[in-house]
């Protein structure tokens, strides 16, 4: 589980500009559900949303443990962040993975470099946990394909450039097929955006396709192979989410740490209080523990192991230690932190989507009870 000194290089470098640059913008960005794209900018410009691209195009194609680390550390300094984050680098895996050479050299580089913005969208209003069920549908007409549909939950809706988009082709259940969507296209209208509990800084939209044409060549798997590609990449994703919720939980535990050596009850500071002392002790082992998880999913990736069981329970674990560690964070502060005043409101707010998107906790335990029993 030890990093390199590379990793611990970049881990350092990280943390730095979520202490310095992500967390003194979270409460306005979220407050005003506006994203901070000069942040974006810095991520940039580090080359973190060039992780998941190949060297030949510009890219870092840093490996799975590198990528876990990075996402637990943009999290801890604003989880809005990470997740915008995170889906770019969902876009571009795909691009690099399953695009031709053409599509690779026409799109990684500029995203490379941060734009234009990727997003990933595969759930509808009516398909979610089960993405089969979705029923956008993509026709083939001569040189093109028309793409007609909607699209919801989707990272980056707003800003992103360009959509990984997941259709039906002639809506037969058979022939899911991924394809690569410019925004500007015509026929694609942006839906509302999402007011959230938590993760308000990042939007959320659905996306419409309207008589949508797209180049055949946009076509990034054959045709039916889309749903095994969604999961592939998803189960990488996983990963990710699992380390943004360690980075979450991180954040809860230190603010918790820092309030109770400052804050006096009855004649002593509440870190001398055994309750408080229990609950710290309980927040730092499921934090570590959610840690050794995912990087234990992350090696097992980067080895070349089966590892969606693995990826399963840490994104499971993980999230639900998020809620947990934020919640007893909230409680160690007290009234004060039901308030705005404090950052662990916020925290708390932003776990419970870790418990959600990507596979919710219930879709995790069948993976692992299926990995058990099947």
């Amino acid at each position: 589980m030890d990093l390199s000194a590379e990793q611990r290089q970049i881990r350092d470098a990280v943390r730095d500009f979520a202490t310095e640059e992500i967390r003194p913008t979270a409460a306005d960005a979220d407050r005003e559900q506006e994203f901070t794209e000069d942040v974006w900018d810095g991520l940039a410009e580090m080359g973190m949303t060039a992780m998941t691209v190949p060297e030949a195009y510009g890219g870092l194609d840093v490996d799975s443990l590198t990528y876990s680390v990075v996402n637990e550390e943009v999290a801890y300094g604003a989880l809005s962040v990470a997740t915008a984050l995170s889906v770019h680098c969902l876009a571009t895996s795909c691009i690099a993975e399953f695009g031709s050479d053409d599509l690779k050299s026409e799109w990684l580089p500029e995203m490379a470099d941060g734009r234009p913005v990727g997003a990933f969208a595969l759930s509808e209003p009516d398909a979610g946990s089960n993405p089969a069920q979705m029923t956008t549908e993509a026709v083939r007409d001569g040189d093109e394909y028309v793409l007609n549909g909607k699209k919801q939950w989707i990272t980056n809706g707003q800003r992103a450039g360009v959509a990984i988009v997941f259709a039906k082709v002639d809506g037969d259940d058979d022939k899911i097929t991924q394809f690569l969507v410019p925004k500007d296209t015509d026929g694609i209208e942006v839906g509302k955006k999402e007011d959230k509990l938590g993760l308000r800084a990042s939007d959320t939209t659905a996306l419409l396709f309207d008589d949508c044409r797209i180049p055949a060549e946009y076509r990034l798997t054959e045709e039916g192979k889309g749903m095994s590609a969604a999961l592939h990449i998803l189960t990488g994703g996983r990963i990710g989410i699992a380390s943004q919720a360690v980075g979450l939980a991180q954040a809860g535990l230190d603010a918790a740490l820092s309030y109770a050596d400052q804050r006096e009850q009855f004649d002593q500071k509440l870190s001398a209080i055994q309750t408080i002392r229990h609950k710290l002790a309980d927040m730092e082992t499921q934090t570590q523990a959610a840690r050794l998880l995912a990087r234990d999913a992350a090696r097992r990736a980067d080895a070349g192991e089966d590892h969606r069981d693995a990826a399963a329970k840490a994104k499971y674990f993980a999230s639900e230690a998020a809620v947990d560690v934020t919640n007893e964070a909230i409680q160690i502060h007290g009234g004060y932190g039901y308030t705005t005043d404090f950052d662990v409101e916020r925290f708390y707010r932003d776990s419970k989507i870790t418990t959600i998107y990507e596979g919710t906790s219930e879709i995790q335990k069948e993976v692992i009870a299926r990995g058990l029993l099947d």
